[in-house]
């Protein structure tokens, strides 16, 4: 292949990939998504305002934006103020290589979960596909003590008997989803931040 079509291949790919997360923002420019973003702002802050704390969970990608998410409440998102009550739950290598090899990969959130939650707490689960096993088991162990369960998933919506908000991101790429969570998530961490200060 001659440099130039290598050159016009990445240009296109590039146009292609810009193009394609435009439009899947457009898309959650909508009265739906606004309203399941407040939705899980609101219950994120009453949970924060009791003392509570919001936990994290996901698996690959998903894991990394867990502790992205997490570290923007317990540090800072926009504003210098004081530390919101955050963990996620994909961090502690000995407690999952543990739980991992004890009892099995399924378990490893769900454990930790009837460990360190309380009723009043919120769990954010994440799944781009929605069939996690182990963020499932998460949130059926976060509904048994209490504790309301936000789902970031993608457009195909599984599981939903075990959330109290799905925010189901319409994009079909995985990484296309994954960009669509980090925004959804820090934009809720935003109406956190400028609730409680």
């Amino acid at each position: 292949m001659s440099t130039m079509k290598k050159n016009n291949k990445f240009s296109n790919t590039v146009v292609y990939n810009i193009q394609q997360s435009l439009n899947n923002l457009i898309k959650i420019n909508s009265k739906k998504y606004i309203k399941l973003i407040h939705d899980a702002a609101q219950v994120c802050i009453g949970s924060i305002e009791k003392n509570n704390k919001i936990l994290f969970c996901g698996n690959g990608g998903s894991a990394a934006d867990s502790q992205h998410l997490c570290a923007e409440l317990v540090s800072k998102f926009l504003e210098k103020r004081k530390p919101y009550p955050s963990i996620a739950l994909t961090t502690n290598a000995s407690i999952l290589t543990s739980i991992g090899n004890d009892f099995g990969y399924d378990l490893i959130f769900s454990k930790q979960i009837e460990s360190i939650g309380r009723k009043g707490d919120v769990l954010i689960a994440i799944s781009t596909s929605g069939k996690s096993k182990n963020v499932i088991k998460a949130m059926i162990a976060a509904k048994k003590i209490g504790i309301k369960v936000i789902f970031l998933t993608g457009e195909k919506i599984f599981n939903k008997e075990y959330a109290d908000i799905i925010i189901d991101a319409p994009a079909k790429r995985v990484d296309r989803i994954q960009e669509l969570h980090i925004h959804m998530g820090h934009t809720i961490c935003e109406l956190i931040e400028k609730k409680i200060l």
